[in-house]
Protein backbone atom coordinates (compact mmCIF):
# COMPACT_ATOMS: atom_id res chain seq x y z
CA UNK A 1 0.00 0.00 0.00
CA UNK A 2 1.41 3.39 -0.96
CA UNK A 3 2.00 6.24 1.49
CA UNK A 4 -0.83 8.18 -0.19
CA UNK A 5 -3.21 5.24 0.23
CA UNK A 6 -2.26 4.85 3.88
CA UNK A 7 -2.73 8.57 4.48
CA UNK A 8 -6.23 8.19 3.07
CA UNK A 9 -6.98 5.33 5.45
CA UNK A 10 -5.54 7.21 8.42
CA UNK A 11 -7.19 10.56 7.70
CA UNK A 12 -10.59 9.50 6.36
CA UNK A 13 -11.41 5.88 7.16
CA UNK A 14 -9.81 5.33 10.55
CA UNK A 15 -11.69 8.16 12.34
CA UNK A 16 -14.99 6.91 10.96
CA UNK A 17 -14.21 3.35 11.96
CA UNK A 18 -13.21 4.36 15.49
CA UNK A 19 -16.78 5.42 16.22
CA UNK A 20 -17.67 1.73 16.33
CA UNK A 21 -15.25 1.18 19.21
CA UNK A 22 -13.81 -2.05 17.86
CA UNK A 23 -10.92 -3.35 20.01
CA UNK A 24 -8.74 -3.98 16.95
CA UNK A 25 -5.32 -2.84 15.81
CA UNK A 26 -4.77 -3.12 12.07
CA UNK A 27 -1.31 -3.56 10.59
CA UNK A 28 -1.15 -2.83 6.87
CA UNK A 29 1.11 -4.73 4.45
CA UNK A 30 3.94 -2.18 4.62
CA UNK A 31 3.86 -2.10 8.43
CA UNK A 32 1.83 1.01 9.20
CA UNK A 33 -0.77 0.56 11.97
CA UNK A 34 -3.97 2.20 13.16
CA UNK A 35 -6.46 1.33 15.90
CA UNK A 36 -10.21 0.97 15.52
CA UNK A 37 -10.83 1.51 19.22
CA UNK A 38 -9.19 1.93 22.58
CA UNK A 39 -7.17 -0.87 24.19
CA UNK A 40 -7.08 -3.32 21.25
CA UNK A 41 -7.61 -6.96 22.16
CA UNK A 42 -6.44 -8.35 18.85
CA UNK A 43 -4.09 -7.36 16.04
CA UNK A 44 -4.99 -7.98 12.40
CA UNK A 45 -1.90 -8.13 10.22
CA UNK A 46 -2.96 -7.71 6.59
CA UNK A 47 -0.58 -9.37 4.12
CA UNK A 48 -2.37 -8.13 0.98
CA UNK A 49 -3.90 -4.70 0.28
CA UNK A 50 -7.20 -6.18 -0.94
CA UNK A 51 -7.97 -7.58 2.49
CA UNK A 52 -8.68 -4.08 3.78
CA UNK A 53 -11.86 -3.94 1.69
CA UNK A 54 -13.16 -7.12 3.34
CA UNK A 55 -12.45 -5.58 6.72
CA UNK A 56 -14.32 -2.39 5.87
CA UNK A 57 -17.35 -4.36 4.68
CA UNK A 58 -17.39 -6.53 7.80
CA UNK A 59 -17.02 -9.57 5.52
CA UNK A 60 -16.40 -12.16 8.25
CA UNK A 61 -16.50 -15.12 5.86
CA UNK A 62 -14.03 -13.45 3.51
CA UNK A 63 -11.74 -12.53 6.38
CA UNK A 64 -11.86 -16.08 7.71
CA UNK A 65 -10.98 -17.43 4.27
CA UNK A 66 -8.08 -14.98 4.08
CA UNK A 67 -6.90 -16.18 7.49
CA UNK A 68 -6.95 -19.79 6.31
CA UNK A 69 -4.96 -18.81 3.19
CA UNK A 70 -2.37 -16.97 5.29
CA UNK A 71 -3.28 -13.54 3.88
CA UNK A 72 -4.10 -12.39 7.42
CA UNK A 73 -2.29 -13.07 10.64
CA UNK A 74 -4.26 -12.63 13.85
CA UNK A 75 -2.68 -12.06 17.24
CA UNK A 76 -4.77 -12.48 20.37
CA UNK A 77 -6.79 -15.02 22.33
CA UNK A 78 -9.11 -17.10 20.18
CA UNK A 79 -12.18 -16.11 22.19
CA UNK A 80 -11.32 -12.42 21.65
CA UNK A 81 -10.81 -13.05 17.95
CA UNK A 82 -14.26 -14.63 17.62
CA UNK A 83 -15.94 -11.88 19.65
CA UNK A 84 -14.34 -9.22 17.49
CA UNK A 85 -15.46 -11.08 14.37
CA UNK A 86 -19.03 -10.94 15.64
CA UNK A 87 -18.67 -7.19 16.30
CA UNK A 88 -17.25 -6.66 12.81
CA UNK A 89 -20.21 -8.38 11.22
CA UNK A 90 -22.70 -6.46 13.30
CA UNK A 91 -21.17 -2.98 13.12
CA UNK A 92 -19.31 -2.76 9.84
CA UNK A 93 -21.27 -5.05 7.56
CA UNK A 94 -22.38 -2.92 4.60
CA UNK A 95 -25.11 -5.40 3.82
CA UNK A 96 -25.85 -6.27 7.44
CA UNK A 97 -29.64 -6.00 7.24
CA UNK A 98 -29.82 -7.99 4.02
CA UNK A 99 -27.42 -10.57 5.44
CA UNK A 100 -29.53 -11.00 8.56
CA UNK A 101 -32.63 -11.43 6.40
CA UNK A 102 -31.01 -14.00 4.14
CA UNK A 103 -29.58 -15.94 7.07
CA UNK A 104 -33.10 -16.85 8.18
CA UNK A 105 -34.02 -18.35 4.82
CA UNK A 106 -33.47 -22.11 4.52
CA UNK A 107 -30.77 -22.98 2.03
CA UNK A 108 -31.74 -24.89 -1.06
CA UNK A 109 -31.47 -28.65 -0.43
CA UNK A 110 -28.38 -30.35 -1.77
CA UNK A 111 -28.41 -33.60 -3.67
CA UNK A 112 -27.02 -36.10 -1.17
CA UNK A 113 -25.96 -39.01 -3.34
CA UNK A 114 -23.91 -41.79 -1.79
CA UNK A 115 -20.83 -40.65 -3.71
CA UNK A 116 -21.25 -37.00 -2.68
CA UNK A 117 -21.85 -37.88 0.98
CA UNK A 118 -18.78 -40.12 1.03
CA UNK A 119 -16.61 -37.38 -0.46
CA UNK A 120 -17.91 -34.75 1.98
CA UNK A 121 -17.50 -36.99 5.03
CA UNK A 122 -14.00 -38.07 4.03
CA UNK A 123 -12.97 -34.45 3.49
CA UNK A 124 -13.69 -33.73 7.14
CA UNK A 125 -12.84 -36.99 8.90
CA UNK A 126 -10.11 -38.56 6.77
CA UNK A 127 -7.59 -35.89 7.73
CA UNK A 128 -5.33 -37.75 10.12
CA UNK A 129 -6.27 -39.93 13.07
CA UNK A 130 -3.18 -38.61 14.82
CA UNK A 131 -4.37 -35.01 14.28
CA UNK A 132 -7.69 -35.73 15.99
CA UNK A 133 -5.96 -37.69 18.75
CA UNK A 134 -4.03 -34.55 19.72
CA UNK A 135 -7.14 -32.85 21.08
CA UNK A 136 -9.97 -35.39 21.39
CA UNK A 137 -10.37 -37.61 24.45
CA UNK A 138 -8.83 -41.04 24.89
CA UNK A 139 -11.75 -42.77 23.16
CA UNK A 140 -11.76 -40.33 20.21
CA UNK A 141 -15.33 -39.13 20.73
CA UNK A 142 -16.04 -36.29 18.31
CA UNK A 143 -19.38 -35.05 19.65
CA UNK A 144 -20.78 -33.09 22.58
CA UNK A 145 -19.55 -34.26 25.99
CA UNK A 146 -21.67 -34.27 29.15
CA UNK A 147 -20.76 -32.34 32.29
CA UNK A 148 -22.15 -32.91 35.75
CA UNK A 149 -20.42 -29.96 37.42
CA UNK A 150 -18.49 -28.21 34.63
CA UNK A 151 -15.07 -28.93 36.11
CA UNK A 152 -14.47 -32.29 34.39
CA UNK A 153 -11.69 -32.78 31.88
CA UNK A 154 -12.63 -33.94 28.41
CA UNK A 155 -11.97 -37.63 29.12
CA UNK A 156 -14.28 -37.70 32.11
CA UNK A 157 -16.99 -35.65 30.42
CA UNK A 158 -17.02 -37.91 27.35
CA UNK A 159 -17.29 -41.06 29.47
CA UNK A 160 -20.25 -39.46 31.24
CA UNK A 161 -21.88 -38.77 27.87
CA UNK A 162 -21.37 -42.36 26.71
CA UNK A 163 -22.83 -43.70 29.94
CA UNK A 164 -25.81 -41.34 29.67
CA UNK A 165 -26.55 -42.68 26.18
CA UNK A 166 -26.31 -46.28 27.35
CA UNK A 167 -28.64 -45.57 30.27
CA UNK A 168 -31.19 -43.83 28.05
CA UNK A 169 -31.14 -46.84 25.75
CA UNK A 170 -31.42 -49.14 28.81
CA UNK A 171 -28.76 -51.43 27.38
CA UNK A 172 -28.30 -54.87 28.83
CA UNK A 173 -25.95 -57.78 28.16
CA UNK A 174 -26.52 -59.70 24.94
CA UNK A 175 -28.57 -57.00 23.23
CA UNK A 176 -27.70 -56.09 19.66
CA UNK A 177 -26.87 -52.39 19.18
CA UNK A 178 -26.50 -50.56 15.87
CA UNK A 179 -24.42 -47.37 15.82
CA UNK A 180 -25.10 -45.38 12.63
CA UNK A 181 -22.12 -43.15 12.00
CA UNK A 182 -19.95 -44.84 14.61
CA UNK A 183 -16.91 -42.58 14.20
CA UNK A 184 -13.78 -44.17 15.65
CA UNK A 185 -15.86 -46.78 17.50
CA UNK A 186 -15.69 -45.31 21.00
CA UNK A 187 -19.37 -45.67 21.90
CA UNK A 188 -19.56 -49.32 20.81
CA UNK A 189 -16.34 -50.07 22.64
CA UNK A 190 -17.72 -48.48 25.82
CA UNK A 191 -21.09 -50.24 25.53
CA UNK A 192 -19.45 -53.63 24.95
CA UNK A 193 -17.08 -53.28 27.91
CA UNK A 194 -19.52 -51.74 30.39
CA UNK A 195 -22.89 -53.18 29.31
CA UNK A 196 -21.99 -56.42 27.53
CA UNK A 197 -23.79 -55.66 24.27
CA UNK A 198 -23.07 -57.02 20.82
CA UNK A 199 -22.87 -54.32 18.21
CA UNK A 200 -22.52 -53.20 14.62
CA UNK A 201 -21.05 -49.82 13.72
CA UNK A 202 -21.14 -48.26 10.26
CA UNK A 203 -19.16 -45.35 8.84
CA UNK A 204 -18.29 -44.08 5.38
CA UNK A 205 -14.94 -42.69 6.53
CA UNK A 206 -12.09 -45.00 5.55
CA UNK A 207 -9.84 -43.63 8.29
CA UNK A 208 -12.46 -44.18 10.98
CA UNK A 209 -13.24 -47.66 9.68
CA UNK A 210 -9.61 -48.77 9.77
CA UNK A 211 -8.96 -47.17 13.16
CA UNK A 212 -12.11 -48.59 14.78
CA UNK A 213 -11.47 -52.13 13.51
CA UNK A 214 -7.89 -52.03 14.75
CA UNK A 215 -8.84 -50.64 18.18
CA UNK A 216 -11.71 -53.11 18.64
CA UNK A 217 -9.35 -55.99 17.86
CA UNK A 218 -6.66 -54.66 20.21
CA UNK A 219 -9.18 -54.60 23.06
CA UNK A 220 -10.34 -58.14 22.35
CA UNK A 221 -13.84 -57.06 21.34
CA UNK A 222 -13.85 -58.22 17.73
CA UNK A 223 -16.21 -61.10 18.51
CA UNK A 224 -18.68 -58.65 20.08
CA UNK A 225 -18.33 -55.69 17.72
CA UNK A 226 -18.41 -55.52 13.92
CA UNK A 227 -17.36 -52.33 12.12
CA UNK A 228 -18.53 -51.87 8.55
CA UNK A 229 -17.53 -49.39 5.84
CA UNK A 230 -21.14 -48.88 4.80
CA UNK A 231 -23.70 -46.19 3.98
CA UNK A 232 -26.82 -46.30 6.13
CA UNK A 233 -28.88 -46.66 2.94
CA UNK A 234 -27.15 -49.98 2.24
CA UNK A 235 -28.03 -51.70 5.50
CA UNK A 236 -29.86 -54.98 4.75
CA UNK A 237 -33.64 -54.66 4.92
CA UNK A 238 -33.97 -57.72 7.18
CA UNK A 239 -31.29 -56.67 9.70
CA UNK A 240 -32.87 -56.12 13.12
CA UNK A 241 -31.50 -54.58 16.29
CA UNK A 242 -32.69 -54.31 19.89
CA UNK A 243 -31.37 -50.75 20.12
CA UNK A 244 -30.23 -48.15 17.55
CA UNK A 245 -28.11 -45.07 18.22
CA UNK A 246 -26.86 -42.27 16.00
CA UNK A 247 -24.57 -39.53 17.30
CA UNK A 248 -23.55 -36.56 15.18
CA UNK A 249 -24.68 -38.30 12.01
CA UNK A 250 -27.89 -36.79 10.69
CA UNK A 251 -26.20 -33.41 10.22
CA UNK A 252 -24.56 -35.04 7.18
CA UNK A 253 -27.73 -36.71 5.87
CA UNK A 254 -29.25 -33.70 4.13
CA UNK A 255 -32.70 -32.14 4.28
CA UNK A 256 -33.98 -34.13 1.30
CA UNK A 257 -32.93 -37.43 2.92
CA UNK A 258 -34.21 -36.90 6.47
CA UNK A 259 -37.45 -38.83 5.81
CA UNK A 260 -35.58 -41.87 4.46
CA UNK A 261 -32.99 -41.64 7.25
CA UNK A 262 -35.60 -41.80 10.02
CA UNK A 263 -37.47 -44.48 8.07
CA UNK A 264 -34.26 -46.53 8.14
CA UNK A 265 -34.07 -46.19 11.93
CA UNK A 266 -37.65 -47.44 12.18
CA UNK A 267 -37.08 -50.35 9.82
CA UNK A 268 -33.97 -51.61 11.61
CA UNK A 269 -35.38 -51.39 15.13
CA UNK A 270 -37.18 -54.37 16.61
CA UNK A 271 -40.68 -53.90 17.97
CA UNK A 272 -40.35 -52.80 21.56
CA UNK A 273 -36.84 -51.49 20.91
CA UNK A 274 -35.37 -48.09 21.70
CA UNK A 275 -33.41 -45.59 19.61
CA UNK A 276 -31.49 -42.43 20.43
CA UNK A 277 -30.61 -39.67 17.99
CA UNK A 278 -28.02 -37.12 19.12
CA UNK A 279 -27.29 -34.16 16.87
CA UNK A 280 -26.89 -30.45 16.29
CA UNK A 281 -29.87 -28.26 15.40
CA UNK A 282 -30.43 -24.69 14.33
CA UNK A 283 -32.50 -22.60 16.72
CA UNK A 284 -34.37 -20.97 13.84
CA UNK A 285 -37.77 -22.73 13.48
CA UNK A 286 -37.66 -22.08 9.72
CA UNK A 287 -34.43 -24.00 9.35
CA UNK A 288 -32.24 -20.96 8.66
CA UNK A 289 -29.14 -19.88 10.52
CA UNK A 290 -28.70 -17.38 13.31
CA UNK A 291 -25.87 -15.09 14.30
CA UNK A 292 -23.32 -13.54 11.93
CA UNK A 293 -23.17 -15.16 8.53
CA UNK A 294 -20.65 -17.96 9.00
CA UNK A 295 -22.42 -20.69 7.07
CA UNK A 296 -20.41 -20.01 3.93
CA UNK A 297 -17.16 -20.63 5.78
CA UNK A 298 -18.47 -23.88 7.29
CA UNK A 299 -19.82 -25.06 3.92
CA UNK A 300 -16.56 -24.41 2.12
CA UNK A 301 -13.92 -25.32 4.68
CA UNK A 302 -15.45 -27.48 7.40
CA UNK A 303 -18.66 -29.43 6.71
CA UNK A 304 -19.42 -29.42 2.99
CA UNK A 305 -22.90 -30.82 2.48
CA UNK A 306 -23.95 -30.30 6.10
CA UNK A 307 -27.54 -29.24 6.80
CA UNK A 308 -29.20 -28.66 10.17
CA UNK A 309 -32.88 -29.01 11.13
CA UNK A 310 -34.77 -27.33 13.92
CA UNK A 311 -35.63 -29.76 16.73
CA UNK A 312 -39.27 -29.57 15.69
CA UNK A 313 -38.36 -31.10 12.32
CA UNK A 314 -36.60 -34.02 14.06
CA UNK A 315 -39.68 -34.70 16.18
CA UNK A 316 -41.92 -34.39 13.14
CA UNK A 317 -39.91 -36.99 11.22
CA UNK A 318 -39.95 -39.38 14.18
CA UNK A 319 -43.71 -38.97 14.50
CA UNK A 320 -44.21 -39.67 10.81
CA UNK A 321 -42.51 -43.04 11.23
CA UNK A 322 -44.63 -43.92 14.27
CA UNK A 323 -41.97 -43.57 16.99
CA UNK A 324 -43.12 -42.92 20.55
CA UNK A 325 -40.88 -40.05 21.69
CA UNK A 326 -39.77 -40.71 25.28
CA UNK A 327 -37.26 -37.99 26.10
CA UNK A 328 -35.93 -34.77 24.54
CA UNK A 329 -32.89 -33.21 26.22
CA UNK A 330 -30.97 -30.12 25.18
CA UNK A 331 -27.22 -30.32 25.78
CA UNK A 332 -26.48 -26.85 24.40
CA UNK A 333 -24.29 -25.60 27.30
CA UNK A 334 -22.41 -28.88 27.24
CA UNK A 335 -21.34 -28.42 23.62
CA UNK A 336 -20.03 -24.91 24.27
CA UNK A 337 -17.91 -26.34 27.12
CA UNK A 338 -16.76 -29.25 24.94
CA UNK A 339 -15.63 -26.98 22.11
CA UNK A 340 -13.70 -24.71 24.45
CA UNK A 341 -11.76 -27.72 25.73
CA UNK A 342 -11.09 -28.95 22.19
CA UNK A 343 -9.77 -25.55 21.09
CA UNK A 344 -7.52 -25.25 24.12
CA UNK A 345 -6.10 -28.73 23.53
CA UNK A 346 -5.58 -28.02 19.81
CA UNK A 347 -3.80 -24.72 20.52
CA UNK A 348 -1.53 -26.47 23.01
CA UNK A 349 -0.53 -28.89 20.22
CA UNK A 350 -0.14 -26.35 17.42
CA UNK A 351 3.25 -27.52 16.13
CA UNK A 352 2.38 -31.24 15.78
CA UNK A 353 -1.11 -30.35 14.50
CA UNK A 354 0.37 -28.25 11.69
CA UNK A 355 2.86 -30.98 10.90
CA UNK A 356 0.11 -33.62 10.69
CA UNK A 357 -2.63 -31.68 8.91
CA UNK A 358 -1.06 -28.52 7.53
CA UNK A 359 -1.23 -24.87 8.52
CA UNK A 360 -4.52 -24.26 6.72
CA UNK A 361 -6.30 -27.16 8.35
CA UNK A 362 -5.06 -26.11 11.77
CA UNK A 363 -6.40 -22.59 11.22
CA UNK A 364 -9.75 -23.89 9.93
CA UNK A 365 -10.33 -26.20 12.90
CA UNK A 366 -9.23 -23.59 15.42
CA UNK A 367 -11.55 -20.98 13.90
CA UNK A 368 -14.60 -23.19 13.39
CA UNK A 369 -14.50 -24.76 16.85
CA UNK A 370 -14.07 -21.42 18.61
CA UNK A 371 -16.85 -19.89 16.51
CA UNK A 372 -19.18 -22.80 17.21
CA UNK A 373 -18.49 -22.49 20.94
CA UNK A 374 -19.83 -18.94 20.74
CA UNK A 375 -22.78 -20.06 18.62
CA UNK A 376 -23.84 -22.64 21.21
CA UNK A 377 -23.28 -20.25 24.10
CA UNK A 378 -25.47 -17.58 22.43
CA UNK A 379 -28.26 -19.97 21.40
CA UNK A 380 -27.62 -19.69 17.67
CA UNK A 381 -27.06 -23.45 17.60
CA UNK A 382 -28.27 -26.21 19.90
CA UNK A 383 -27.83 -29.95 20.28
CA UNK A 384 -30.41 -32.51 21.39
CA UNK A 385 -30.60 -36.11 22.45
CA UNK A 386 -33.96 -37.55 21.48
CA UNK A 387 -34.86 -41.05 22.63
CA UNK A 388 -37.87 -42.91 21.26
CA UNK A 389 -39.37 -46.37 21.13
CA UNK A 390 -41.06 -48.61 18.58
CA UNK A 391 -44.42 -49.59 20.03
CA UNK A 392 -46.15 -52.88 19.53
CA UNK A 393 -49.24 -53.01 17.31
CA UNK A 394 -51.45 -52.21 20.29
CA UNK A 395 -49.42 -49.08 21.04
CA UNK A 396 -47.79 -50.47 24.18
CA UNK A 397 -44.12 -49.94 24.96
CA UNK A 398 -42.29 -51.25 28.03
CA UNK A 399 -40.77 -48.29 29.87
CA UNK A 400 -39.88 -46.95 33.31
CA UNK A 401 -42.30 -44.55 34.97
CA UNK A 402 -39.57 -41.93 35.54
CA UNK A 403 -36.20 -40.82 34.19
CA UNK A 404 -34.32 -41.98 37.30
CA UNK A 405 -32.58 -44.68 35.30
CA UNK A 406 -30.72 -41.94 33.38
CA UNK A 407 -28.77 -41.02 36.50
CA UNK A 408 -29.18 -43.51 39.38
CA UNK A 409 -27.08 -46.66 39.63
CA UNK A 410 -28.82 -50.04 39.89
CA UNK A 411 -32.30 -48.60 39.42
CA UNK A 412 -33.21 -50.74 36.42
CA UNK A 413 -32.92 -54.14 38.14
CA UNK A 414 -35.13 -52.87 40.95
CA UNK A 415 -37.75 -51.59 38.53
CA UNK A 416 -37.54 -54.46 36.07
CA UNK A 417 -40.74 -56.10 37.26
CA UNK A 418 -42.71 -52.85 37.23
CA UNK A 419 -42.00 -51.57 33.75
CA UNK A 420 -45.00 -53.07 31.97
CA UNK A 421 -48.12 -50.97 31.78
CA UNK A 422 -51.37 -52.48 32.87
CA UNK A 423 -54.46 -51.27 31.00
CA UNK A 424 -57.43 -51.01 33.38
CA UNK A 425 -60.12 -53.56 32.51
CA UNK A 426 -62.87 -50.94 32.51
CA UNK A 427 -61.37 -49.05 29.55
Amino acid sequence: MSTIAFDTVRSHLAPRLRQFGLPVRVTLPEGATFDLGDEPLIVLILRKPGILRRLLLGDVVGLAAAYVAGDIEVEGRIEDIIEVGILLAGRLGKYGRLGRLLSHLPRLPRQHSKAADAAWVRYHYDVSDAFYALWLDQRMIYSCAYFENGDENIDRAQEQKLDLICRKLRLSAGERLLDIGCGWGGLLEFAAERYGIEGVGITISRNQYDYARRRIAERGLDEQIEIRLQDYRDLPADDQFDKVVSVGMYEHVGRSNWPSYFATLWRLLKTGGLMLNHGITTTDPRGGSRGPAGGGFLDKFVFPGGELPHISRVLQELARQGFDVLDVESLRPHYAATLVRWVRRLEAQEAPAVQLAGEGRYRIWRTYMAGCAVAFARNWLSVYQVSAGKCAADGMLRRPWTRRHHYVDDVLPVLAGALDWEVPSNL
